[in-house]
């Protein structure tokens, strides 16, 4: 038997909680308000979404709380709507579709109901919102009257399909443009994102081998340092050693000189 609205779609998990079963039901609720076009004043969704918050905090806390998977899937719905709320808040259109971009719908359906789920639906019809109110900006805008007179006149006369389809072609031409930029922009900054890459590599590569260089100096620096120190002390004690045979030699030679002159006066006999 399929589940009936508002029922919690887990296909995978237990039966759940009460709790649970609130948040979904709340969480329905929700995307359908977010789906509609509501006014500026309007302040229910947002009352919604902070309690939707609390109650999957309390979710979180409960002992049997669902699996991980399904947690996060509820974050992120519910993230989404409030992402969808501050993005509302911002004063330009350029701004609000920038944001919007940014937004991460749901991967998976709420309901058993929904063959595509309600948060990614909503996401591609503000984005198609925003992508037109940007278009009329660049292009310019008809008066209040103006615009009026055209919905009453298509009120009456119903839709052309030849403007609908026309629509639906400028629309789909806006939104691959917004695509490609959205992905080219995301090429240039993985490019970027390796260019630093490969540049830190190598960086840290020239810096790895100065350390290894100024390692290697260092260490002969010392070694010569040690040898330096053991040949002056070498040295020294050769030049002590050298000091005392010469002292030697030279007492030796001046007493041998001494002796020679007593012995040549005592032999040699005197002048008359």
């Amino acid at each position: 038997m399929a589940p009936t609205e508002g029922e919690v779609y887990r296909p995978l998990t237990m039966a759940a909680s009460r709790l649970e079963l609130n948040l979904v039901r709340l969480l329905c609720r929700c995307e359908a308000m977010a789906a509609e076009k509501r006014e500026p004043e309007e302040w229910r969704l947002e009352k919604y979404v902070g309690a939707l918050e609390d109650m999957l905090q309390a979710l979180r806390a409960q002992a049997s709380r669902p699996a991980a998977e399904v947690l996060h899937e509820y974050a992120r719905k519910v993230d989404f709507l409030r992402g969808l709320l501050q993005t509302e808040k911002l004063a330009s259109t350029s701004e609000k579709a920038l944001a919007n971009q940014f937004l991460a719908p749901g991967r998976v359906p709420t309901t058993a109901r929904e063959r595509v789920p309600a948060t990614r639906t909503v996401h591609l019809q503000t984005r198609a919102r925003y992508a037109g109110e940007m278009r009329q900006e660049l292009l310019g805008t008809d008066s209040a009257e103006e615009r009026g007179s055209e919905v009453r006149k298509r009120r009456v006369a119903g839709p052309r399909p030849t403007d609908e389809k026309q629509s639906a072609a400028e629309l789909d031409l806006v939104l691959q443009r917004q695509q490609d930029l959205q992905e080219k922009l995301a090429e240039e900054m993985l490019g970027l994102a390796r260019s630093l890459k490969t540049n830190t590599l190598a960086a840290q590569s020239v810096i790895k081998r100065d350390n290894q260089t100024l390692s290697h100096s260092l260490k002969m620096a010392d070694q010569n340092l040690e040898k330096l120190k053991t040949e002056s002390e070498r040295l020294e004690q050769h030049a002590q050693k050298s000091v005392n045979w010469l002292l030697w030699a030279m007492l030796i030679v001046v007493c041998f000189i001494f002796i020679s002159m007593i012995l040549f006066i005592r032999i040699v006999p005197k002048l008359k």
